[in-house]
């Protein structure tokens, strides 16, 4: 029901801070067409757009992880690792006891 209404100053609303990286209680600082456009955190007291309750998305450069890649791929026995791993990962103790129960 409180969808229906026109929010207004100072209501308490529920938002994502920028500040604090979590969801917290706002203040409605300014609205635009009825709809919060500013809200104020009660926790940091930090100003910013209404978020609708979402986090920004992750910044994730892709040519830092193509590049990346590139390196990985330059790098000596890259093809040659996974056998290596493999090996190396059967002579564990964990992998040694996964086996001889299922030995058993």
């Amino acid at each position: 029901m409180l969808d229906e209404r026109e929010t207004r100053l100072g209501d308490i609303i529920d938002d994502f801070c920028v500040k604090c990286k979590r969801i917290m209680n706002h203040a409605v600082v300014s609205t635009l067409e009825g709809k919060p456009a500013k809200v104020r955190c009660w926790t940091c007291y930090n100003d910013h757009d209404y978020r609708h309750e979402l986090a920004p998305p992750p910044k994730v450069d892709p040519r830092k992880a193509a590049l990346f890649q590139e390196v990985l791929e330059k790098l000596p026995g890259a093809g040659e690792g996974d056998a290596e791993t493999e090996a190396e990962a059967e002579s564990t103790p964990a992998a040694v006891k996964t086996k001889a129960k299922k030995a058993k």
